[in-house]
């Protein structure tokens, strides 16, 4: 009996203690901590919602006649770019619309060039050049490929993207209707090893957050996001902006283009397409932490900002898993209640985004592991740029601008 009693009162003695603590007068400031953080959480899932998206089944037709260039760079991807290249033959376009598609291969180890020169649905397969000074490798690939395409419209394509047969005919479609300059497909991102499921949705949180794509759709905003995956431009912009030799020393060349046409007066229509243009980024977590590594570090450093995206991203995640490990440990009821329901409004937002991103649903208890990876990332660069150490992608290193 007394052993009973004692763990009874064992047990009885938090709540207890949280009723009587000191804690009470803390309730104005903890509902305050509480409303920051999930107005902070919300903020993407009201601009994922603000992001306009594009459904296979509503892609449009182009009417006016056009020459489209499809321009697809390509480094140790034999097996990707084999994949697009037989989604490129399927595509529903109508007579109006002649194509010519243009692979430009770095040197590679797994036959990306046999590929390149083969495959029924290559018009030209160019050999990219050895990299000049100041260019970083895709923008170099791209303007080998635009130098050898003859089309009014131009996409640039990756190799590792998978499209519906309706892709290029929508996309086309919305250029033309919209009356716009540059059209870029948001991609569903496949993920299937365990990193890329508990990293890559809170990518998609960070990307929506920091870039407002939907803004980049008004004409009078300066908002400026492309997706380098799937970019469609006429080559009378292109080629009023300088094309990419104007960019030629950013790493992220495609929010770099998408901020060109729009300082040159140009407009933007930015779309998720989810079941037209989908992509697997990254097949494991070195490669992931590498790529992402790239992102997050800009297009132009700023110390500053790394800071304030460091700082920020702590206190929003993971700051009330802190805060509940300290309620508990002072006993105070009103921070332990408000850090519970942070993190149950972050778990909620989670696994809001898994289904969205046709992830599963688990993983969304994972996201403090994805945020440590991105607190990495941000660190790294940090360092990184402090030093003037640039970045490193696909075994090249560039400077910053």
């Amino acid at each position: 009996m007394p052993g009973i009693a004692s763990r009874i009162a064992g047990f009885s003695f938090i709540p207890l203690g949280l009723l009587s603590s000191p804690g009470w007068s803390g309730w104005p400031l903890a509902l305050g901590y509480f409303l920051a953080i999930f107005l902070g959480q919300g903020v993407a899932v009201v601009l994922a919602l603000r992001t306009p998206s594009l459904h296979a089944k509503d892609a449009g037709m182009p009417r006016s006649p056009v020459r489209l260039s499809i321009v697809i760079p390509a480094k140790d991807e034999a097996q990707d770019l084999a994949l697009v290249l037989d989604d490129l033959r399927h595509q529903e376009l109508p007579g109006t619309v002649s194509t010519e598609v243009i692979v430009v291969h770095a040197p590679s180890s797994d036959g990306t060039e046999e590929v390149a020169r083969k495959h029924p649905s290559v018009t030209k397969a160019i050999a990219e050049p050895p990299l000049p000074p100041g260019w970083v490798g895709k923008s170099w690939a791209c303007d080998r490929g635009y130098r050898a395409a003859s089309g009014d419209v131009l996409l640039f394509l990756d190799a590792d993207v998978r499209l519906s047969p309706e892709a290029l005919r929508a996309a086309l479609s919305e250029l033309e209707q919209r009356h716009v300059d540059l059209v870029t497909f948001g991609a569903r991102v496949v993920m299937r090893s365990f990193w890329e499921n508990v990293v890559l949705p809170l990518y998609t949180q960070f990307v929506l957050t920091y870039f407002m794509p939907h803004r980049s759709n008004r004409p009078g905003s300066r908002r400026a996001i492309a997706n380098g995956q799937f970019l469609m431009v006429t080559r009378a912009r292109y080629e009023r902006i300088g094309g990419h030799e104007r960019i030629r020393n950013y790493v992220l060349e495609d929010v770099k283009l998408a901020q060109e046409v729009k300082r040159s007066g140009g407009s933007i229509r930015f779309v998720w397409t989810p079941e037209m243009v989908t992509t697997r980024m990254y097949r494991d977590r070195k490669e992931m932490f590498e790529g992402l590594s790239k992102n997050v570090h800009g297009t132009e450093f700023r110390a500053t900002r790394q800071v304030a995206l460091l700082v920020g991203v702590v206190l929003l995640f993971l700051s009330p898993i802190v805060v509940l490990g300290m309620g508990l440990a002072y006993l105070s009821l009103p921070w332990t209640l408000v850090s519970l329901l942070a993190i149950f409004v972050t778990l909620l937002k989670q696994a809001a985004f898994q289904r969205s991103l046709q992830a599963p649903l688990r993983y969304a208890f994972t996201y403090p592991l994805g945020v440590v990876f991105y607190v990495a990332m941000l660190w790294r660069s940090l360092v990184r740029g402090v030093r003037g150490r640039g970045v490193t992608w696909k075994g090249r290193t560039y400077p910053t601008p």
